[in-house]
């Protein structure tokens, strides 16, 4: 059907105002789960030590009615560190773009700076999370925390093959551990990592793991809440079936599955939150920059390290597939 003779449509006008929406949509992963469930404690000084300790063995413990006392054999404390790490990010913005109308938010420094926030945020969850080593740094060297991956040592199950454990110094890891051969993470190393924690005597109350990981736990037989019900909608309407793994049932208790899209993606972490701890020199702080022209900057920085204070009470299944 054609359009009449002379009527006038928006393909030919001129002034149009535009139609922009006043919501930016970001679906940018925010989550940092290891970083909002550690412990939160304050640091001093550039290396952050600790202490840690462990009882005797236990034994059949019988002596001769009416004998001397033996005096029981002391042991010293480990003294543990690790260094504090910067990150910044600085967003920088002209004072033109400042006055201009901009739609989805007031002022864009402002929004640069809520952006660059949530950036820093999960820089951090993916340093804490890391296998890197710790690094004392240097007058033209970064310094670098050891990473959560990099402390597990004494629970660890290793999935593939040929991967080696970290060397460390100074009671810090000094090496990352080097992947080997990738294997499938299976139920059983699962349960056996769990074991050895509890053995040592941790509750590793959580399961943090990749997208991947995770999919291939939710088909572990332990598996607590792979059926959920919810509220009906209607006096007819049935209970939802969720296809994931929230908590894993074991011999030694339940365990929350969690995961995380900033960690390794090769290894899967049991922990006992209780013994991990992100200590700040420096909290997450916004400082003014200097202005050298027609612009405005600020930096968000903050100074901060991770504080393993028994790695026994944790473990690591390490160097699985990750597709």
């Amino acid at each position: 059907m054609a359009v009449p003779t002379n009527t006038y449509q928006t393909y030919a006008a001129v002034g149009e105002r535009e139609d922009l929406s006043d919501i930016i949509f970001d679906i940018s992963p925010m989550d940092t789960p290891f970083l909002t469930n550690a412990r939160r404690d304050t640091a001093t000084m550039t290396l952050y030590e600790w202490q840690t300790d462990s009882l005797a063995a236990a034994a059949n413990n019988a002596v001769i009615e009416g004998d001397d006392a033996t005096t029981s054999a002391a042991s010293a404390t480990s003294r543990l560190g690790n260094y504090t790490q910067i990150s910044t990010k600085v967003p920088r913005v002209t004072g033109t773009l400042r006055a201009a109308d901009t739609a989805g938010r007031a002022d864009e420094l402002s929004y640069q700076i809520s952006k660059r926030g949530r950036e820093l945020k999960r820089d951090m969850e993916t340093a804490l999370c890391g296998n890197q080593a710790a690094s004392a740094g240097g007058a033209a060297t970064a310094r670098n925390l050891a990473g959560l991956g990099s402390w597990l040592s004494t629970n660890q199950v290793q999935q593939g093959a040929n991967a080696t454990t970290p060397a460390t110094t100074s009671g810090a890891p000094a090496t990352d551990p080097t992947a080997g051969t990738a294997a499938t993470f299976v139920e059983a190393n699962l349960q056996s990592v769990v074991k050895k924690c509890w053995d040592n005597g941790g509750n590793p109350g959580v399961i943090m793991c990749g997208s991947f990981n995770k999919q291939e736990a939710s088909g572990f037989s332990g598996i607590g809440t792979l059926y959920r019900d919810a509220q009906p909608s209607g006096p007819m309407s049935p209970g939802s079936i969720i296809g994931a793994a929230d908590v894993y049932v074991s011999d030694f208790g339940q365990h929350q599955i969690v995961a995380n899209r900033f960690q390794p993606a090769a290894t899967v972490f049991a922990l006992d939150m209780e013994y991990w701890s992100v200590c700040y020199l420096r909290p997450i702080q916004t400082t003014e920059l200097s202005k050298t022209g027609d612009s405005d900057r600020r930096m968000l920085i903050a100074e901060y390290t991770l504080a393993s204070l028994n790695e026994k009470a944790s473990g690591k299944v390490y160097t699985t597939t990750t597709s």
